[in-house]
């Protein structure tokens, strides 16, 4: 048997599945793509959560956009993060061009152009549904957790969120949690202290400053009602596409303390709602979570942890996290260790420490008889990846460096 006989086969036998799969292109070898092998990654196995990384320039965006419209196609919806501005497109057909022909043609996959339903969501003043959470629906163990706070400073919190509770008084955004701030710490301090114990003004100051920092950073975009229900992402158009959900994150990068919160509170409000599921033969829900490094760079110990515990329990629920990013080292190696899908983009290698970051990213992924992995991670055209996945049994699949699927929306 020749070299390519043994390699389609190979990758055909790695990426065979019983139930539908997501087609991203075909294999390459020596170079070329080989139209004879298709990476598949089955529709089963993606509630086991992703990585999609890869220096910029490299094609992240429009391997989002290819999950994302197969995912919808099978009437799966999904939640991207657009920090860019790049995914508007996906609700209007793509355009034939020959370049794109051409690739279709190699990788033996046709190419149809085609929309998608598409709703644009934002967590700021910018148009579209505005995505809100009240302080009373964190409640004290989340909100804590943002603010970073110590024990003694959580204790407080909790207490505040007590007295709330007791004089029906909710707590919708961070003017009120300031009030009462305010309230216990002046008039309101006998009343506080003998039903609940003294309170330092010291902690209380403490407390009101970070709330200040997260205000400053957006926060009281974010805090209010009308808060947004888990069904206004499940949505099924008349067709049967998923809806695709766009949210709109481009004045974000500077405000990576708003970013993590959303995105905690969104993943626990997700698990708290949504059903067990267990063994499900497709994902309710998909999230591409993009500069996912927002979200872990300012991330205390604490909040990592509960990430992690999320990210781990969330996927009986039938939801999919995945994470997009230019370095898989910006994740913690307890998120990375969850991941089963990983699609790794060309990386560039301008320091000692880019050839160090090469070599880590070389060693997380399966030995190959056919690629020396880290030199190929820096040649990797545009539009091509190294992918590795879980079978339907849960094995990881052969390495495949694939040439990607155009995506059929613009």
């Amino acid at each position: 048997m020749s070299k390519k006989e043994d390699f389609i086969q190979h990758i055909n036998a790695g990426y065979t599945s019983k139930g539908e799969s997501l087609v991203l292109g075909a294999a390459i070898l020596d170079g070329e793509p080989i139209g004879e092998t298709k990476v598949k990654i089955p529709l089963k196995t993606l509630n086991r959560h992703g990585l999609i990384a890869g220096a910029t320039g490299t094609g992240k965006t429009k391997t989002i956009q290819v999950l994302s419209e197969q995912l919808s196609s099978f009437g799966i919806p999904v939640l991207m993060m657009d920090i860019k501005g790049d995914f508007s497109g996906i609700a209007k057909p793509g355009i034939e061009q020959g370049f794109i022909t051409e690739r279709h043609t190699k990788i033996d996959i046709p190419y149809n152009v085609t929309s998608f339903p598409v709703e644009l969501m934002t967590l700021s003043a910018q148009d579209g549904v505005r995505m809100r959470a009240t302080i009373s629906e964190f409640g004290p163990v989340l909100f804590s957790r943002i603010l970073d706070l110590n024990d003694t400073q959580a204790g407080v919190v909790s207490v505040i969120f007590k007295y709330c509770d007791d004089k029906k008084m909710p707590l919708l955004d961070l003017k009120d949690i300031k009030k009462v701030l305010n309230y216990i710490t002046d008039e309101g301090k006998d009343e506080i202290s003998e039903e609940y114990g003294k309170i330092s003004t010291a902690t209380t100051g403490t407390i009101l400053r970070k709330i200040i920092e997260l205000e400053q950073q957006g926060g009281d975009f974010f805090f209010g009602e009308k808060s947004f229900e888990i069904d206004d992402l499940l949505r099924i158009d008349e067709n049967g596409k998923g809806y695709v959900n766009i949210l709109r994150l481009t004045d974000i990068q500077d405000k990576p303390k708003l970013f993590s919160t959303f995105m905690l509170s969104l993943l626990a409000e997700i698990y708290q709602q949504m059903p067990e599921k267990g063994d499900v033969d497709q994902p309710e829900l998909v999230l591409f979570i993009d500069e996912a490094h927002l979200i872990f760079d300012e991330a205390s110990k604490v909040l990592l942890d509960q990430i992690e515990t999320i990210i781990k329990l969330i996927r009986s629920k039938g939801i999919g996290v995945y994470f997009v990013t230019q370095n898989p080292m910006d994740i913690p190696k307890g998120v990375l260790a969850q991941l089963g899908l990983k699609i790794q983009h060309a990386l560039r290698a301008f320091t000692a420490n880019d050839r160090q970051a090469i070599k880590q990213t070389a060693d997380n992924y399966p030995t190959s008889d056919y690629y020396q992995t880290d030199e190929i991670l820096t040649s990797l055209g545009i539009g091509e990846a190294f992918v590795t996945a879980l079978n339907e049994k849960g094995i990881p699949t052969p390495l495949a460096a694939t040439m990607m699927r155009a995506p059929m929306s613009r």
